[in-house]
């Protein structure tokens, strides 16, 4: 969608459909009084009898046959001055929503001049174009039924409350954002006999000729020869080669410590031989949106041109129960030397990530990221409203907790404490891949520490926050806003 800025009062704007804000227990938002004058107090006298309360995310169209806004959108927004950003977020998805119902052709947004709580009105606009494209985003490529329905092809923003330089630096930044969230839940909706590894490897490929990236991809053959036991044995038992994509983005000086950001690629897990349920095990086309993020993230820094160094590891795979599939008991040895007992070989994914972990270490980074789908545990302790967050530095935690917070896009610390490593005990090798029921996330990121004492790391466990399933299933975008916002705060250190 296009979107342009308006410093025009709403009531002289012309468009198909004006959204304008309704406040919980406190009437019209300022754009919408001024709309009332123009119309003569009916916007008033619907708040008056009710029909609608303001309640966040609430709407309401009001249509009129005659003038220049022949629908007006009312949208709740909360009581004054308490909008949190959340709260704020779907507000806008909703109210976009509607519009699109109302099946209009251009639409004009002034819910980005209501204060949010804590958030400047530049955040409100970059986070109103991420809301909206969301609202518009659709996977329909392969249908071949899918009746055609023509979404809206503009949206103007308000922006009196901003100058055209910073709104304009706002705007740029939401489109960034939203292009790669859309690009990243592009490639995790694909099902997986299309986004194979191979097929991960060309859409990294194609990103590094418009990024201008550095694109380096490692066939079997190399990571034989650099002694990727571990992430080789999880390939055993599918037909498709496995990759190592590796790219490089360069905004900084080459002396600058880079950030390096580990995505799982799991295109398609099917368990292996210890294979999961049947239900639902479509939605496993799903675990390869740890590297989605990744290559997503890395495309928004250089649409940004961010002023630091970045580092794309993707470590990418199937995980099928074939004839040469690793065996539960199987042991292999992982690029760092150590023994790894195969206990389960449906946990793989810290089977792949420990060895692309051990390759980061050639970069001499700053800090180490990996973002994994990893465990059915952690949905079951945070659910779909934050992801899990699993450090060896306190400061880099930190960090990312605070740019959660700031993209209203949450995670969760949880301990990362010597005495859980126990669990990983082997009686044959230097650990099992697994450790018990009890504390999985947890043991999941234990596991991986074993890789990272070299350098500053955060695990980001994305099972419950990356993907929907169900009658909604279909991929997030998330963490994404939250690495950005993180990235940008690591080039603009306070």
């Amino acid at each position: 969608m296009e979107y342009t800025l308006t410093q025009e009062a709403p009531e002289k704007f012309a468009t198909d459909c004006l959204m304008i804000g309704v406040h919980e227990n406190a009437g019209l938002s300022g754009p919408a009084a001024a709309i009332d004058r123009l119309l003569g107090g009916e916007l008033a006298a619907i708040v008056q009898r009710g029909d609608i309360e303001g309640k966040p995310g609430q709407t309401l169209p009001v249509l009129r046959s005659t003038g220049s806004i022949p629908r007006v959108l009312l949208v709740g927004m909360g009581v004054p001055g308490a909008l949190k950003p959340a709260q704020y977020k779907e507000a806008v998805v909703r109210a976009s929503q509607a519009a699109i119902e109302l099946h209009v052709k251009n639409f004009a947004n002034f819910l980005s001049e209501i204060p949010v709580k804590d958030r400047s009105v530049e955040w409100a606009l970059e986070q109103a174009v991420v809301a909206s494209e969301e609202a518009l985003y659709r996977f329909d490529r392969l249908k071949t039924r899918n009746p055609v329905r023509a979404l809206p092809h503009g949206c103007t923003f308000g922006v009196s409350g901003l100058s055209k330089e910073k709104a304009d630096i706002a705007l740029s930044a939401g489109q960034a954002i939203a292009r790669s969230i859309s690009f990243a839940k592009d490639l995790a909706n694909l099902p997986g006999n299309m986004c194979t590894p191979s097929y991960l490897a060309e859409q990294a490929q194609a990103l590094g000729t418009t990024a201008e990236l550095k694109v380096t991809v490692l066939e079997e053959s190399d990571m034989e020869t650099l002694g990727m036991g571990a992430l080789l044995a999880v390939a055993q038992g599918s037909h498709e080669p496995a990759k190592l994509l590796v790219l490089e983005y360069a905004g900084a000086s080459a002396g600058e410590a880079p950030i390096v950001l580990v995505g799982k690629g799991v295109t398609f897990d099917s368990g292996g031989i210890s294979i999961k349920p049947a239900a639902s095990m479509d939605e496993m086309k799903f675990d390869m949106c740890g590297a989605a993020t990744v290559l997503a993230t890395i495309k928004a820094a250089s649409e940004m041109k961010l002023p630091l160094n970045l580092i794309g590891l993707i470590p990418t795979t199937e995980n099928l129960p074939g004839g040469s599939a690793i065996k539960p008991g199987d042991i292999v040895t992982s690029l760092s030397g150590q023994t790894i007992e195969i206990l389960n070989t449906d946990a793989e994914g810290r089977l792949i990530l420990c060895d692309a972990l051990t390759y980061a270490e050639r970069f001499k980074p700053a800090a180490v990221i990996d973002i994994a789908t990893l465990t059915g545990a952690c949905v079951i302790a945070l659910g779909s409203q934050a992801g899990g967050l699993l450090s060896n530095n306190e400061a880099l935690s930190a960090e990312l907790d605070q740019a959660g917070q700031t993209a209203a896009d949450r995670v969760w610390p949880l301990p990362l404490w010597d005495e859980y490593q126990k669990q990983l005990d082997s009686n044959f090798a230097d650990m099992a891949n697994i450790g018990g029921r009890e504390a999985g996330t947890i043991t999941a990121a234990c596991f991986l520490a074993r890789f990272t004492e070299s350098y500053a790391w955060a695990h980001l466990d994305i099972a419950g926050i990356a993907y929907k399933g169900g009658k909604e299933k279909g991929a997030t975008g998330r963490p994404i806003s939250l690495l950005i916002e993180f990235l940008r705060r690591r080039a603009k250190p306070s």
